[in-house]
């Protein structure tokens, strides 16, 4: 699968996710204090994957540039 396709599947995984986590909290019949709380918490869980999401979707653009840099070198010579 290319970088492309696997970014876009990894951000629907992602939104489907939430959507089901929100869904799910939702119509769960408890108290608004802990619905507040589990919401809170799961924003929070939401938070720390997105911010690994980033951090490993920085990591392919930096080996991306390397790799062009590599060919652009590489033509130049």
């Amino acid at each position: 699968m290319s970088e492309n396709k696997s970014g876009k599947f990894l951000l629907g995984a992602a939104i489907g996710a939430i959507a089901g986590a929100v869904a799910g909290v939702l119509f769960a019949p408890k108290s608004g204090k802990e619905t507040r709380k589990i919401i809170g918490d799961k924003a929070k869980e939401c938070g720390e994957k997105c911010k690994e999401m980033v951090e490993k979707g920085k990591e392919v653009a930096k080996e991306k540039i390397h790799d062009v840099a590599e060919k652009v070198e590489e033509q130049t010579k």
